[in-house]
């Protein structure tokens, strides 16, 4: 899998999977600049901002426009509003996902069987390849049980281990 070269992953992080067998996670640590801009409207309750070239921006954003950057499709899963995003100030949500990226995570959710809490943060995709990032900010975070029940059902339904990014950030 070749990642935008500002989230090469650096290392792993290892998982217990429900059958007691462990998956190797590539995990990349990157750190941010803070946002130090006039304070944006909604922060969902004091979310970080973060300087994502230029304009304020959550982790999940900044991680989206790295991939965008490097010729990605994708977007932000906001599961706190249930929304498809490719922005947040300065732009709507999507209404729908394009027809394959779309119909995997149905598969996904399917296969896990409980709506989009748990769902990994940014999903992208170029032509076949597909990569699901989930953020988390070093120190104040980790990864929950409901995220790793949905890494197993998306390796159920055969998405691969190097599709999935563990990015552990830190602001600078």
């Amino acid at each position: 899998m070749r990642y935008p070269a500002s989230l090469t992953p650096s290392t792993v992080e290892r998982f217990t999977l429900s059958d007691g067998s462990t998956v190797s996670v590539p995990k990349v640590t990157p750190t941010f600049h803070p946002w130090d801009g006039p304070a944006p409207g909604d922060t969902y309750g004091g979310k970080a901002v973060v300087n994502a070239s230029g304009q304020p921006a959550f982790a999940e954003l900044a991680i989206l426009d790295a991939f965008r950057a490097d010729g990605w499709d994708g977007v932000w899963i906001d599961t706190y509003r249930n929304k498809f995003r490719t922005g947040f100030w300065d732009s709507d949500p999507l209404p729908t996902l394009p027809s394959n990226p779309g119909a995997l995570l149905r598969r996904i959710l399917e296969a896990r069987g409980t709506g989009r809490s748990g769902t990994w943060d940014v999903y992208c995709w170029r032509g076949t390849d597909v990569v699901f990032a989930e953020a988390k900010r070093g120190g104040k975070d980790s990864i929950k049980p409901q995220q790793l029940t949905w890494l197993e059902a998306a390796l159920r339904v055969g998405v691969p281990l190097e599709s999935f990014l563990v990015v552990e950030w830190s602001l600078l």
